[in-house]
């Protein structure tokens, strides 16, 4: 009898390889056959899969947000709208192998998406809804003073920002939590 094929797992396995690839390589050069060669698949299965390295972008993309999500949820229950906030943007910041992995990606999508506009809308979707989170749980917690919505973005940046200076390797881990507590402090009181 036949063995039945996970569609979603086989996208998964080729989008897990144009990440690795992306954050050793940049996504410039990255073509379907060097992605069905990290995969150890074959160029014909990443073309069944995927019909432009765009889709496969986006795709990736996609999972790399499901993914963030899961950890987020996946964290001890928070019991504030600051702990809500702060468990999603410490998913975000590369303080691990995974998140270090991501946060190449990010920056290799970002370069990518100033000259594609599909990419460049999947990316900015991501932020809003993001951004809309942070914002909601700012005005679930009373934030006085604040715009939420400024405020949003500005944690946003700061995480962006801080993602950066932690993938160069320019602040410890320890220095970039300390960082995003204190602004964290600032804006919920």
């Amino acid at each position: 009898m036949p063995r039945k094929v996970d569609h979603r797992e086989r996208r998964e396995l080729l989008a897990d390889a144009l990440m690795r690839l992306a954050a050793t390589e940049g996504l410039a050069g990255v073509s379907l056959r060097q992605v069905a060669a990290e995969a150890g698949v074959s160029t014909g299965m990443v073309q069944h899969y995927f019909r432009t390295k765009d889709e496969m972008m986006t795709f990736a993309l996609g999972m790399v947000g499901d993914r963030v999500r899961a950890r987020s949820e996946a964290t001890a229950t928070p019991v504030s709208p600051r702990e809500l906030v702060r468990g999603l943007l410490l998913q975000i910041l590369p303080l691990d192998d995974t998140r270090r992995l991501e946060g190449h990606v990010g920056l290799a999508f970002l370069a990518y998406a100033a000259v594609k506009p599909a990419i460049r809308q999947g990316l900015r979707e991501d932020a809003e809804a993001i951004r809309a989170f942070v914002a909601q749980q700012l005005r679930a917690a009373g934030a006085g003073g604040v715009d939420p919505e400024l405020a949003a973005i500005g944690l946003m940046a700061l995480v962006d920002g801080l993602g950066m200076q932690l993938l160069s390797r320019q602040y410890t881990e320890k220095d970039a939590v300390a960082a995003l507590d204190t602004q964290l402090a600032l804006i919920f009181g």
